[in-house]
């Protein structure tokens, strides 16, 4: 099964490429960070003006605050992600360069495990795979996760599982499949050569008791 996954990831996703847009390293750190419950998309049109009106890590850290709020307002979170611009900035400015140190940049405002291995894996091309929403659904629609699996639970089986594979392309494969391919809703599962073994439709359900006064019963489901 597991070449059969990556085969078909090769096949329709060849050139797999991270869409949020940076020119400096502290720019993809800062980008990742903004991402949170937004689209890489939106994320672009922000720290595109962002970028260019504070383009110095310097800029970044002295930035106006109430100008920072207006210019990530459509992200979501603005007030957070604002002030944690600032901070990741002071915190850069010194050094001058993101470092390839998991425990320092976790220690960042705004910066968890999931940005770390973002920026781990695309500046430094560390076998980290960040597991986000769209690959999460689609580790455990395939099967490669329980239903119920934590996050971290999601990333370390994918790991484990395809630890002899380039752990940074299967990470952008593996998102950019969920965000186009294994949507969330309106998933396109009639071309996909994968449908024989996703779980998206498998349904179980559990007589888990029954007698003349109560029925108890237990749904499963993976959607």
């Amino acid at each position: 099964m597991k070449n059969k996954i990556i085969d078909y990831l090769d096949s329709i996703i060849p050139d797999p490429k991270c869409e949020l847009k940076y020119n400096k390293d502290y720019e993809l750190l800062i980008a990742t960070m903004l991402s949170a419950q937004t689209t890489d998309k939106r994320v672009n049109e922000v720290t595109n003006i962002l970028f260019s009106k504070y383009p110095s890590l310097n800029d970044l850290s002295n930035a106006n605050i109430d100008d920072l709020i207006d210019i990530v307002r459509p992200l979501g979170n603005y007030h957070k992600k604002a002030a944690n611009i600032k901070d990741i900035a002071a915190s850069l400015k010194d050094i001058g360069y993101v470092p390839n140190d998991r425990t320092f940049l976790e220690s960042l405002n705004g910066v968890g495990r999931k940005t770390t291995n973002v920026v781990l894996s695309n500046l430094f091309d560390e076998p980290v795979l960040a597991v986000d929403t769209h690959i999460e659904r689609v580790a455990k629609r395939l099967g490669l996760a329980k239903p119920n699996d934590s996050v971290r639970e999601v990333e370390d089986k994918l790991t484990k599982y395809f630890k002899n594979y380039n752990l940074c392309r299967l990470h952008h494969q593996l998102l950019l499949f969920g965000r186009y391919y294994c949507k969330a809703i309106n998933p396109n599962c009639e071309n996909c050569k994968l449908k024989n073994i996703c779980k998206k439709d498998f349904k179980w359900s559990l007589l888990f008791y029954s007698n003349f006064n109560s029925k108890c019963f237990y749904f499963f489901t993976i959607i």
